[in-house]
């Protein structure tokens, strides 16, 4: 109920025309080995008077919560771990500029990049804005934002960055 209201009054804000709003969006693409994969849609992110609010126009993904974070690195590039390529893995982890070590959600006092959850609908579809309130537009830039396969708890327990899975989709913010 909280984060609906709170999205709504973001909502409002961004219609109101805040002063000093600034706008990007951002192309999302499904992770593949081998480099970029198919376009599934992208992602709006504005700035409001209550932080960043991030608006998807997806499609073509599994049902369900997938955890969703801002990655320090401006590339969805595969690399390698452990001997295997991993899809999206060049991205690098979590943005925290702050040196937070910690997965703490976007209400916490960890991660910057650590954003709510997107909700995909039964028919693979996600359009539900969500609102960061730590970040401004300005601190995407040069960044990836990257949804990963399974939801998030927002915390590092039992699984670290919040059990959210592999990386299944990404974009790369100019």
């Amino acid at each position: 109920m909280l984060r609906t209201a709170i999205i709504a009054l973001a909502t409002a804000a961004v219609g109101a025309g805040c002063a000093n709003t600034e706008k990007t969006t951002v192309t999302m693409r499904l992770l593949q080995k081998t480099g970029g994969g198919e376009k599934i849609g992208t992602i709006k992110a504005e700035d409001t008077q209550y932080g960043t609010l991030f608006t998807p126009d997806l499609s073509d993904l599994p049902p369900g919560l997938h955890g969703f974070h801002v990655h320090q690195n401006a590339t969805c590039g595969a690399a390698q771990k452990n001997g295997q390529t991993v899809p999206g893995l060049a991205a690098g982890g979590h943005y925290a500029p702050n040196g937070a070590a910690n997965h703490a959600g976007p209400y916490g006092s960890g991660h910057l990049g650590d954003l709510p959850t997107l909700y995909v609908d039964t028919q693979g579809k996600s359009n539900q804005p969500v609102l960061a309130p730590r970040l401004k537009v300005s601190d995407l830039h040069g960044r990836s934002l990257m949804i990963h396969s399974g939801g998030d708890n927002y915390a590092d327990e039992p699984h670290k960055l919040g059990g959210g899975g592999s990386r299944l989709a990404c974009g790369v913010v100019e």
